[in-house]
């Protein structure tokens, strides 16, 4: 059984082999699909092949795969080539069958099919989205440079915000920015529309993404996002390796007799699965429920930002325990969710219903009935809570860890959280 170590870059690739405890390199190979066909095909079903992640280092696994007992690839930051003091193509690839042959190497999870595309699908969504906000921010800072005061209504790229784009007198080349930009917000306007298409046409099909709108604040593009981030719900045994996977733990110092520090949190992982979960939590601690109450018990202590972030460990936290049980939300509002999920329908594409007004005008009482059963949840969580900290001892500080000085809120810094909320 061989070890083989690949230093991955757009042209080719460095080969480096172990065998029988000899370490020896074997030149370099092209990265076309032909090339990689005959290398994997040149490769014994024993051996082990290990590359770093890269932007190719997926298709190239994806070839090499079937040919060979095992594919590894690995983070960078993983195998400490990046502090090496002699660093070459030759070098790096010879470590990297070094430390496979040691056993020495972390493999990331690969994706299935779905999970790479819903992944490219919504990074795409997310560039076009960036893309169409610079061109927003530029019609604002000519304005801004004219001195035109905010107009009256509050959407500038409606209907009426574009009629008065187009009546304001506005010298030659200031006019030619806004007009460009307003073209290209138009083409871009069509592309979010059709990726968001293609997305729903995914979510349908797709049961857990149903599963996760079931929670208030919750959207499709949330909900799958969260999903393409973690994959399969089943690499998680517990809910607190989810929170350090998604980057939402706090940072631990501690060294000597002295107690544990816990400062911001980490941010690794996947940061737009942690950002959709943040942005998340600012609607779900609005409506009434259990949400709601955690996030007014962390601001009072901690502040605001503080509690957002902590939501938003809390909302990864019940993701993981609706996915795992294959359960809806308990405290769901029922007419909320129908109107989420025909919301999907239409964006896929589904026939709109003419003259039937249908979920979307739902009944006022059978709406307030539900925020009151949400509320009442609430009220128990905060009993629940109430008669937990009644049980427990006494502790020095805002938290568990004695010591700290986080008795109070953050003024407005970046988030930082306790262990246990």
């Amino acid at each position: 059984m061989r070890a083989i170590g690949l230093d991955v870059h757009r042209d080719f690739c460095e080969v480096a082999i172990v065998e029988a405890g000899e370490v020896r390199s074997a030149g370099r190979i092209e990265t076309t699909p032909e090339t990689l066909e005959l290398f994997a095909g040149s490769l014994a079903p024993d051996d082990r092949v290990a590359l770093e992640v890269t932007g190719n280092a997926w298709e190239i696994a994806r070839i090499i795969e079937p040919h060979v007992a095992q594919v590894i690839v690995v983070s960078p930051g993983d195998t400490g080539i990046r502090q090496a003091r002699a660093k070459t193509d030759r070098l790096d690839a010879r470590t990297l069958a070094k430390l496979l042959a040691a056993g020495s190497l972390d493999g990331l999870w690969m994706p299935d099919q779905r999970t790479r595309v819903m992944r490219r699908r919504l990074a795409r969504r997310s560039q076009l989205v960036r893309a169409r906000t610079r061109a927003k921010n530029e019609i604002h800072a000519a304005l801004i440079r004219r001195l035109i005061a905010r107009p009256a209504f509050s959407d500038l790229f409606g209907l009426a915000g574009r009629r008065w784009l187009a009546g304001l007198e506005l010298p030659v080349e200031e006019r030619e920015t806004i007009d460009g930009c307003m073209r290209q917000i138009e083409l871009l306007d069509l592309e979010v529309s059709e990726v968001e298409r293609t997305i729903a046409l995914a979510a349908l099909a797709w049961p857990e993404v149903r599963r996760l709108m079931s929670v208030p604040g919750v959207n499709v593009i949330t909900a799958a996002t969260f999903l393409a981030a973690i994959g399969e719900i089943g690499r998680f045994p517990r809910p607190r390796q989810l929170v350090g996977y998604l980057g939402l733990d706090p940072r631990v110092r501690q060294s000597g007799p002295g107690p544990a520090t816990h400062g911001r949190i980490s941010k690794q992982g996947s940061a737009p699965a942690r950002h959709a979960l943040v942005e998340a939590s600012w609607s779900a601690v609005r409506a009434p429920g259990p949400l709601h109450a955690f996030y007014e018990r962390v601001r009072v202590r901690r502040g605001h930002q503080v509690a957002v972030v902590a939501s938003a460990r809390k909302l990864a936290c019940l993701f993981w325990c609706l996915l795992t049980r294959e359960q809806d939300y308990a405290y769901q509002q029922p007419s909320l969710t129908r109107k989420k999920i025909r919301r999907l329908e239409l964006t896929a594409g589904a026939p709109r219903q003419q003259g039937k007004s249908g979920i979307w005008a739902a009944n006022k009482a059978m709406r307030q009935a539900e925020r009151e059963l949400a509320h009442q949840a609430e009220i128990a969580y905060q009993r629940t809570v109430t008669d937990w900290q009644a049980a427990e001892p006494a502790k020095v500080g805002a938290s568990a860890t004695p010591g700290r000085a986080s008795q109070r809120p953050s003024k407005g810094k970046a988030a930082r959280q306790t262990t246990s909320p």
